[in-house]
């Protein structure tokens, strides 16, 4: 018998929560991060419901985490 490996998939999005931890930052500070306009904005927003890709947050600390103005710039160059 083969042994099949058990993974936990990866989200496509996430929400505030989830940020905080791909960050290793708490809930408030995503929001105060959102709020001063250090943090890419979310690509979903429904009501109540926030949710950031997880690609797209990735890429962004891989940039070196820069200012949303400064990364929307980046992102309209690359396409």
């Amino acid at each position: 018998m083969t042994e099949q490996a058990t993974t936990t998939p990866v989200p496509l999005l996430v929400d505030a929560v989830g940020v905080g931890k791909l960050l290793g930052i708490g809930r408030t500070s995503v929001f105060s991060l959102l709020s001063a306009g250090r943090l890419p904005p979310p690509v979903l927003k429904a009501g109540r419901i926030v949710r950031w890709s997880v690609e797209e947050l990735r890429a962004w600390c891989s940039a070196g985490a820069p200012s949303a103005d400064v990364w929307r710039t980046m992102r309209e160059n690359r396409q």
